[in-house]
């Protein structure tokens, strides 16, 4: 048992410190891109004017990844009115099966 906890314990604690390095890998890359266009005078400029179509891009692709979820979540949406209307039409179906298989029932009894 006490090997069983040791091993538990250990795949905790490996698994954290793996999260914790994968965000710090993260942190690092973006730090060393713009030290590189601050380093030169004229690229600070250039970068400057580079970033603002970026964000530009970067806001309609926003804007397009949003829009296509409202479409995915519409479409959703019907697909689940549609199913609900043909559970609510079988349901109806079955309720008057059964009405009439009580009716019959009823006529073979007299």
């Amino acid at each position: 048992m006490n090997k069983f906890a040791a091993a538990l314990l250990a795949g905790l604690f490996a698994s954290s410190v793996y999260a914790q390095t994968g965000a710090t890998a993260d942190t690092t890359s973006s730090a060393t891109t713009p030290s590189a266009g601050i380093s030169s005078g004229t690229s600070a400029t250039t970068t400057a004017s580079t970033d603002a179509p970026a964000s530009k891009a970067d806001a309609k692709a926003a804007a397009k990844a949003e829009k296509a979820d409202a479409k995915a979540q519409e479409k959703a949406a019907k697909a689940d009115a549609k199913a609900e209307k043909k559970v609510a039409k079988a349901d109806a179906k079955a309720k008057k099966e059964k009405a009439e298989a009580r009716e019959d029932a009823a006529e073979k009894k007299n």
